[in-house]
């Protein structure tokens, strides 16, 4: 069951129903200068003045994302992703001048690379060509060392090591999900596919609507621990009890319908099946092999579940260092880190007919395919997408990588999805 309305504290509903507004509207931007959280002086200071405290239960209260998109470790319970042993693996440089590459923005106004980066509220941008770092550059207070949450791009890695097991054969993505977790027998994954919850294309009671304070997502965040739950609040407070709560709507494979839960189940599935916990498989599968620069970490409810939807936590080289890895088809670091098989799997895509059922219409011929986003371009390209504008999008053809961090005050990445996209092409058409 839904908690009543009145269980929402006013403070988390306003909040949401803040971004909820940005989302749906053409929203009065706030000037990104004006938003710069060094300059604002949050969190400076100790004690910080009560008006430049950022709290857990504030951190949805814009501008207070942009200083906690790359602290959040600092505002509750994480694991972390150790980087392993050994040596960092070399990114070699060959640092160009690109920010006033011209381009037409999504308006046909002329714009450069430095005014989108503004405009999208940048916190960090690498560009990688042919395996070298040609562009880098970090903003408000983001640092080449600290981690930077990632929001759904969460999902893309997730999606990631499950491919890979499928490969391996420790999952089978035609069997039930409740071969592997019997908990679930009464919820709505019941008689779906561990491929149709790969895919988002299960009929689950849920919905991402920061407008509806009924909807999924406000159960979702509480269970996560992201949202303190208000007094009384008689849901669940952590995700292994939320989701066996969550019921059937609709037939499970007919269209795509983006859903944190799919991924929460998903994660779960890695961790039984291997018996580890998701930042100990994000280390051995990838930070340590990759030659990760800096350890990881990831956000954990307060039972010490971990958020395989949203939680990951990393830098912007070692995400660089990870979409490098894919697009040299998982070689990296002198070795196979991630099987070809593995990457032509996410690099296929799915049925963008049943995508069309999202009604996400800025991505008209997208697929969503093992939680990767497939445009189905020219170019072959596919992508990783997190809130407030995270990007990792990976160009084969152009032999180009860009990872993106942002701190946008409009959570929903469709609101610059086509200025995006054309920074990206003009990124690609100059360095081809």
């Amino acid at each position: 069951m839904h908690p009543p309305r009145r269980a929402l504290s006013l403070a988390v509903a306003t909040a949401l129903l803040a971004l909820a507004q940005a989302s749906h509207a053409q929203p009065a931007l706030p000037p990104p200068d004006a938003t710069d959280p060094v300059a604002l002086k949050l969190m400076q200071g100790f004690p910080p003045a009560p008006d430049k405290q950022v709290r857990l239960g504030t951190i949805l209260k814009y501008p207070n994302a942009r200083w906690a998109l790359h602290h959040l470790r600092e505002l509750g319970p994480t694991a972390n992703i150790a980087r392993g042993p050994g040596p960092a693996s070399e990114m070699q440089a060959t640092p160009l001048e690109l920010e006033g590459l011209p381009f037409l923005d999504d308006k046909g106004a002329k714009t450069t690379l430095a005014n989108w980066q503004k405009a999208t509220y940048t916190d960090g941008l690498l560009v990688i060509h042919q395996g070298r770092v040609v562009y880098e550059r970090h903003y408000v207070g983001n640092q080449p060392h600290v981690p930077h949450v990632l929001w759904s791009m969460s999902k893309s890695l997730t999606g990631l090591l499950a491919t890979e097991l499928i490969h391996e054969g420790l999952i089978d993505p035609s069997a039930l999900v409740t071969r592997y977790l019997p908990e679930l027998a009464s919820s709505a994954w019941a008689d779906a596919t561990v491929q149709q919850t790969l895919d988002m294309t299960t009929g689950v009671k849920y919905a991402e609507d920061f407008a509806d304070p009924q909807s999924g997502i406000f159960q979702y965040l509480i269970a996560a621990g992201l949202v303190p739950a208000p007094a009384n609040y008689p849901g669940a407070k952590a995700m292994l009890d939320y989701l066996p709560t969550v019921q059937k709507e609709g037939e499970h494979g007919k269209g795509f319908n983006y859903k944190s839960v799919d991924t929460e189940v998903i994660g779960w599935i890695l961790q039984r099946v291997t018996g580890k916990t998701f930042a100990t498989l994000l280390s051995e599968r990838l930070w340590t092999p990759l030659g990760a620069e800096q350890d990881g970490y990831v956000w954990a409810d307060p039972t010490g579940a971990q958020s395989t939807s949203v939680g990951i936590n990393a830098t912007l080289r070692d995400l660089g260092r990870l979409g490098e890895m894919l697009r040299r088809n998982g070689h990296f670091n002198s070795k196979q880190v991630i099987s070809a098989a593995t990457v032509a799997e996410l690099r296929k895509g799915a049925d963008p007919e049943k995508f069309k059922a999202s009604g996400q219409t800025m991505r008209n011929g997208y697929s969503y395919h093992n939680h990767w986003w497939l445009p189905h371009d020219v170019d072959g390209s596919y992508e990783a997408k997190g809130l407030m504008g995270q990007h990792i999008h990976i160009n084969p053809a152009a032999q180009l990588v860009v990872v993106k961090l942002s701190s946008h005050p409009v959570p929903n990445t469709a609101f610059t999805h086509n200025y995006d996209r054309l920074a990206f092409a003009a990124l690609a058409g100059a360095l081809r």
